[in-house]
């Protein structure tokens, strides 16, 4: 690819980008739209923008730019929680090291690399990007001291930025934690695997346990049910609901008693004593939920953190595969439907998952091959010989080699993300925030292999894979070929980078589910869209795909890095927006995702010095590549540090703090309250109710028999929890 190919493709996806963003700025201003851009505002306060006629409304301006870039890290912290800053933190470290990179490498390595060799240059539109890159240095050259120079500068200042960054994610978070409302997660232990017995329920065998091995620091328990429970109970309150809308206004009078009822001191006794009366209004009865199946899950809570914690790190059986605890998720990132795995299921899911996800790699060669073919002309030409016309066009030839590899290949990506969170959910994850991060790590893993890997080691077309088949030239053939395939990661930056957060910005699908629901199905109502949480999965593993080919091609091909440091910028700016106006915290991982982060830096930066390693090797200079192999070793005793100094902090809590924050909560009379709220906040039917009383508010929104019906629903919740056959949940 030619410099002129590389300009054709920034030059549309500028167009493209600033096209969105203008569009973007305009469609965020009509009052219709509101239910798209402040989704998270019209959740949590319903905000509603004005719907007087203005000229203004119709006038692209920067004024997101502007609340993006003043909102504080303490701000972002505050409306998306610690998973919303560590987003921020990994875009700010990007910026700040690939600044380093690009003032070192853009002042001495693309000098050298375009002088390094003694040919005669044409144009520099007319140049060929190799030119640019290290290939271009001719061997034995006395001048690689400045790329291994380069490379040293680059890897020790992202190893200080790493360090600074760990250490203050670490405090940060902790300071969240002690500093946030009491989580009820830090009480409570998540219990799988409990043993079956012939005389016990599972309920008697999980309380008779604990009340046998922790009896000063056990509070109770919730078993878990079979999930036809819960639909059963979801019908029945849905059928209630439609019951109450249909009743004429003379029965809704009387209705109006019975939330009055519902919320007298003795509501429990009144509601016992009609329990014949309810069974038969609502069609279902009660003490079927008797024989319904229990699973060999629980929720067991303590009294205090540090009893819980204590509980979930020991080993409670001879047999490791009996007993199972760790500390339960948030109750709102609990993953119910997983909880009725089998924990001996487990370890065949993930291998099953792990030979799935192979299985759609390999699959996956066929488009990427494709794609890796369209840089190639020449080859792609002598295979189909009927191309030659079409490619002696200059602007056609510019737009398959500098644009349309990138497109395509990023419309088959699309398919990896929900395929992924797929393989994480059949995994077995028990919260929604751990099968993110499953999916995370595995969009990332993929996208490396299939943008890199394959990409550089592939060869044609024709998909010939022979390259790795010896493990043995693999670095050499690394070595030769990224600095070849640096100008294709120029043009992904481009299309993958810049023009997808410009799409985010418009959010294509919620622009034409609103239009649809509005135009079509004539619904007025301004809701958010589902509610819709971050794509941590998604967005989290891109920017560490770009990070990761900004460390392989800072030294080999520097000028792909401004490219990279304007994706970062303005990607920083987009997160920033999407977080305060689109996406609601329904739940977070407590910043889990910086230890991914960490370690898919120190992987760039230790295959970049390899590969390096290789191109020095190749090109006969002893004392570079004499200079990088302690490079390697550094690099890896750093990240050996991280992992002994920070990594456990994210894995386990401190017994210090949770000691701590108990004496605080005691000596505050807090405890109680604590106690009353860890009674309902793992209860899967309570939460399920809720649920339909918020659907009900949002449906009904304005209608004078919503209260009513949100009332009724909440009589209905009290009858779920209070009645007799919940009392051993509690």
């Amino acid at each position: 690819m030619d410099v002129s190919a590389l300009l054709t493709s920034a030059g549309i996806n500028i167009s493209v980008t600033s096209l969105l963003l203008s569009v973007y700025s305009i469609l965020r201003k009509q009052p219709s739209n509101l239910s798209v851009y402040f989704g998270k505002r019209l959740a949590s306060v319903g905000n509603r923008l004005d719907d007087s006629f203005s000229l203004e409304r119709f006038a692209s301006s920067s004024s997101w730019i502007v609340k993006a870039w003043e909102t504080s890290e303490d701000e972002i912290l505050a409306i998306g929680g610690m998973d919303a800053v560590i987003i921020i933190r990994i875009i700010v470290f990007s910026i700040r090291i690939f600044s380093i990179a690009a003032i070192i490498c853009i002042l001495l390595v693309l000098p050298v690399n375009y002088y390094g060799n003694d040919i005669i240059h044409m144009e520099i539109s007319s140049e060929s990007l190799e030119v640019f890159t290290i290939a271009n240095v001719e061997e034995g050259s006395k001048w690689f001291w400045v790329h291994c120079l380069a490379l040293h500068v680059i890897s020790w200042s992202a190893c200080v930025l790493l360090y600074f960054e760990y250490k203050s994610i670490t405090r940060t978070r902790l300071a969240h934690i002690t500093g946030s409302p009491p989580d009820p997660s830090h009480f409570t232990v998540l219990v799988r695997a409990v043993p079956w017995s012939s005389e016990h329920s599972y309920s008697d065998s999980v309380k008779q346990f604990f009340m046998n091995y922790y009896s000063s620091s056990y509070l109770s328990h919730q078993i878990v049910y079979r999930a036809s429970t819960v639909r059963k109970l979801m019908n029945d309150a849905e059928n209630m609901c439609q019951l109450v809308k249909n009743f004429s206004t003379e029965e809704k009078s009387k209705l109006s008693l019975l939330p009055c009822l519902c919320g007298k001191p003795n509501s429990f006794e009144v509601l016992s004593d009609e329990s014949d009366s309810v069974r038969e209004n609502i069609g279902f009865d009660i003490s079927d939920l008797a024989s319904e199946k229990e699973y060999a899950v629980a929720f067991v809570y303590f009294k205090t953190r540090y009893a819980a914690i204590v509980a979930a790190e020991v080993l409670h059986s001879e047999n490791p595969m009996l007993w199972v605890t760790e500390l339960a998720p948030e109750p709102n990132d609990v993953l119910w439907s997983n909880l009725c795995i089998p924990y001996r299921q487990l370890w065949f899911r993930k291998i099953a998952i792990l030979l799935a996800a192979i299985a759609f790699m390999i699959v996956f060669l066929a488009p990427v091959a494709f794609v890796q073919g369209l840089t190639r002309l020449h080859q792609l030409s002598h295979a189909f010989p009927f191309l030659k016309g079409m490619f002696k066009q200059k602007y056609i030839k510019q737009l398959v080699t500098g644009y349309l590899p990138s497109v395509i290949l990023i419309l088959f990506q699309y398919a990896v993300p929900p395929t992924m969170m797929l393989f994480s959910t059949v995994e077995g994850s028990v919260s929604h925030s751990g099968r993110k991060r499953s999916a995370c790590i595995k969009v990332l893993s993929f996208t490396i292999w299939n943008v890199f890997f394959v990409n550089v080691l592939s060869g044609s077309i024709m998909g010939q894979l022979n390259a790795i088949s010896s493990v043995k030239i693999i670095l050499n053939q690394l070595a030769a070929a990224v600095p070849i395939q640096a100008s294709f990661f120029m043009t992904y930056v481009l299309t993958s980078g810049w023009a997808s957060l410009a799409v985010e910005m418009v959010q294509p699908l919620g622009l034409v589910y609103n239009t649809m629901k509005k135009c079509v199905c004539r619904i007025k109502e301004d809701q958010p869209n589902g509610f819709l949480s971050f794509p941590y999965h998604t967005e989290v593993s891109k920017l560490l795909m770009f990070g990761f080919l900004g460390f392989i091609c800072s030294v080999m091909a520097p000028l792909i890095l401004p490219l990279l440091l304007i994706y970062f910028v303005l990607a920083y700016l987009v997160y920033k927006n999407q977080i305060i106006n689109v996406y609601t915290t329904d739940y977070e991982s407590g910043g889990k995702f910086w230890p991914i982060a960490h370690n898919s830096t120190i992987v760039s930066l230790v295959l970049t010095q390899i590969i390096a390693l290789g191109v020095f090797g190749i090109k006969r200079s002893t004392v570079a590549f004499g200079f990088t192999i302690p490079l390697i070793f550094g690099t890896l005793l750093f990240n050996e540090y991280c992992r002994q100094r920070f990594f456990p902090t994210f894995t386990k809590m401190s017994a210090q703090v949770l000691t701590e924050m108990d004496r605080q909560d005691e000596q505050g009379g807090r405890m109680e309250e604590i106690y009353q709220q860890l009674r309902s906040a793992y209860c899967q039917f309570r939460l399920i109710s809720q649920d339909l009383c918020k659907s009900g508010r949002m449906d009904h929104q304005g209608d004078q028999n919503s209260i009513r019906i949100h009332r009724i629903a909440t009589c209905i919740s009290d009858i779920w929890v209070i009645h007799p056959f919940y009392v051993d949940l509690y």
